[in-house]
């Protein structure tokens, strides 16, 4: 999701709680970021401001970042200026990414002088300028002389400015005739609204585009034009009243999007509210940066266990292939009891043998012979291709069973991994691996684990009801055998790897909804994935048994209840 200039607005009007406020510490801890350190009437306020050129950003944070033990030099100039100044104004020019901080103190002379911080939201173009009160730039956070940029320079001395090429049309001013003069254009609905209008980011023209019933791949239509006119204005409406209701669009567990207002496009998605929108960003961005970390970390594990994986399936593969030659096993034990019943009618030399078969009504069977070898000799080799046959199908039968279930428990593993989420779920990943005998264990790197002890599972209360989902073997055996009571009710993906989820009843009986809503954990939490519908069975764990010998988290049962969940 863009920070876009509509939750730059929701930032900016969560910031007027600064006015009044003053600057007590400036910290520089990143080339391209600073941390405000303010205290307002509302306590002390820390605000966190990036110009990073893949990631800018601007809200309140509680969290704290070391600092260079020598402050670089813009960082000292704001000390010097503005470190005790009283913050007087702070504001957004139309919806633009732009936020102005404007800042009152007393100069070397004693006289009373304003300054202001600009910080420009732009992508690449991102930056963080320092003004004095006719505009004219001080310094700024990157320098960009003429040979960087030939459209506008940011340097000590010049004016700031923002350059033409930037500007766009204020959605905010923006009148119906106008409005629907712009959109009437021979390209695409959603790229005109986001080349013509300031602050408005492609998922935010194409909610306004869904809000209308219109196509964002199309030009508008004249006859859509009051409907998208309306969708517009109405999100305008939102961002000049500050009704902001700023969220954090979920699938399957995932952070997808952040917004200040509502996203109709995303309805079929979870939204979850945040308190405003500094937790929304500060939420939404530690748990991607979480998600990517544990991505990377899971990258050799899953590669490893994907090749692992592909091994066995060529394996049980090759065996199943095995396995289909050995059903001519019976064929051969039929050619060798005709050939014992008719040796006496048969001559030796002849190449085969046409004989009734007497088990089968009579019917004619033509057997290969060895012209080399005697009728009885050639009953003989028959019968010892079959017994060879047979006790190959019986040593595949268990080899079959064995690799099955490597693949199985593989495919399982190969879940666990998309599903880990902290270091002691990776940990007990490879402990799995290890103990199976699929890895080997490196002594020496033993101290990079964490400590020994279960990982937790995860845990939900839904309407007043525990709800416990494992997202390992190790925690599907702790929530199943070791958490559950024997009334409390099991729910698993049918058939297929996932998370054993565990409903606390409380000696309560559950109502349907907790039903529906424990079988959507179970396939939300399986390789089902992003699947619509999952069959789920469900029962008592009273009903669930371990079979002995059997691995970590396995179970049978015989009882059972099934119903059909949303992924």
């Amino acid at each position: 999701m863009a920070f876009d200039g509509i939750t730059v607005a929701n930032i900016v009007s969560d910031m007027q709680v600064l006015i009044g406020g003053r600057i007590s510490k400036i910290a520089q801890p990143e080339s391209d970021e600073l941390i405000l350190t303010l205290a307002t009437s509302q306590g002390q306020k820390k605000l966190l401001i990036s110009a990073g050129a893949s990631l800018p950003l601007v809200y309140f944070t509680e969290k704290t970042k070391p600092a260079p033990m020598t402050a670089p030099g813009f960082c000292m100039l704001l000390r010097k200026h503005i470190g005790n100044a009283r913050i007087i104004s702070v504001t957004q020019p139309g919806l633009e990414r732009i936020i102005r901080i404007s800042a009152e103190h007393m100069d070397e002379m004693g006289d009373l002088a304003q300054k202001s911080l600009i910080i420009e939201l732009m992508g690449k173009h991102s930056n963080i300028i320092f003004t004095d009160e006719n505009d004219i730039i001080i310094d700024s956070i990157k320098r960009i002389p003429a040979h960087i940029s030939s459209v506008r320079e940011v340097l000590p001395g010049r004016k700031y400015f923002l350059p033409k090429e930037l500007q766009k049309k204020n959605p905010l001013a923006e009148s119906r005739e106008d409005f629907i003069s712009e959109i009437l254009l021979d390209r695409p609905l959603a790229k005109t609204l986001v080349g013509t209008y300031s602050g408005i980011s492609p998922v935010m023209a194409e909610e306004i585009c869904h809000r209308a019933g219109a196509d964002p791949d199309l030009p508008a239509n004249i006859d859509k034009a009051e409907n998208i006119w309306n969708a517009f204005e109405g999100l305008a409406d939102h961002v000049r009243s500050g009704s902001f209701t700023p969220n954090i669009i979920y699938r399957n567990g995932e952070p997808i999007e952040f917004a200040s207002i509502r996203l109709d496009i995303y309805k079929s998605c979870e939204s979850v509210a945040a308190r405003d929108a500094s937790q929304m960003l500060e939420s939404y961005y530690s748990e991607k940066e979480q998600r990517t970390r544990m991505r990377q970390k899971t990258a050799d594990l899953r590669k490893q266990t994907d090749v692992i994986l592909s091994r066995e399936s060529k394996k049980l593969d090759l065996q199943l292939c095995q396995m289909k030659d050995t059903e001519k096993r019976d064929k051969y034990r039929l050619y060798g009891e005709l050939l014992f019943a008719y040796a006496h009618e048969l001559g030796s030399g002849i190449k085969q043998a046409t004989v009734s078969d007497y088990n089968n009504g009579g019917s004619q069977v033509v057997i290969p012979l060895d012209e080399r070898l005697s009728v009885r000799e050639n009953a003989a080799k028959y019968y010892e291709r079959y017994q060879k046959l047979s006790r190959t199908a019986a040593a595949l039968r268990e080899r079959i069973e064995i690799s099955r279930r490597e693949v199985e428990h593989l495919s399982e593993i190969r879940t666990w991994i998309d599903m880990a989420q902290t270091a002691q779920d990776i940990d007990e990943i490879k402990k799995e691996l290890v103990s199976a005998g699929f890895i080997k264990n490196h002594p020496a790197k033993k101290e990079k684990q964490t400590k020994a002890g279960a990982g937790e599972p995860l845990h939900f209360v839904i309407d007043g009801f525990d709800v416990y989902v494992g997202k390992n073997n190790y925690q599907n055996e702790y929530v199943t055998f070791r958490l559950a009571e024997p009334e409390d009710w099991w729910f698993h993906a049918k058939g297929r790897p996932g998370a054993h989820v565990i409903v606390k009843t409380g000696g309560r009986e559950l109502p349907d909804l907790i039903f529906e809503k424990a079988g959507a954990l179970a396939a939300k939490y399986s390789s089902a994935g992003s699947k619509e519908k999952v069959d789920i069975d469900y029962t008592k764990r009273k009903n669930l048994k371990k079979p002995p010998g059997s691995r970590c988290g396995m179970v049978i049962y015989h009882t059972n209840f099934s119903l059909v969940a949303q992924a």
